[in-house]
């Protein structure tokens, strides 16, 4: 899986910022920002978007019923997302997974790390796939 254009959903100025400056600086990606599910939404029905990194929990609109709602939807159904949550015990990933995510990054994550942790998970997408 190829990845070139990177959506980021946190409601955390911060975490938005860091992940930002991190999949851009280290990771090498075009990022766009997004502050909530409907927001996320909206950008991702107009933007060129290859992943999105989707926070778990949100006020409103969580993550949960983000990915819901990008999954119904024609013009997004098919971007893979991954979580990006303090919540990541084996048994809250294959919650994640089985919600229709690739997979889940724990918060807080380390910066530098953060677009190897990316890259693995979209690489076992890929292999999985292609096994299938």
């Amino acid at each position: 899986m190829e990845i070139n254009n990177i959506l980021l959903v946190d409601d955390d100025d911060s975490i938005r910022f860091i992940g930002e400056l991190a999949l851009h600086e280290v990771g090498g990606w075009n990022v766009e920002t997004a502050v909530s599910g409907p927001d996320a939404i909206d950008k991702a029905r107009v933007l060129n978007v290859d992943l999105i990194l989707l926070d778990v929990m949100m006020p409103g609109m969580d993550g949960f019923a983000t990915l819901e709602r990008l999954r119904s939807d024609e013009l997004t159904c098919r971007i893979p997302v991954v979580f990006v949550t303090a919540k990541v015990q084996p048994g809250e990933i294959d919650t994640y997974i089985a919600a229709g995510a690739l997979g889940a990054v724990a918060k807080p994550f380390d910066p530098m790390c953060l677009p190897d942790q990316i890259r693995e998970i979209a690489r076992n997408i890929v292999v999985t796939r292609n096994l299938a």
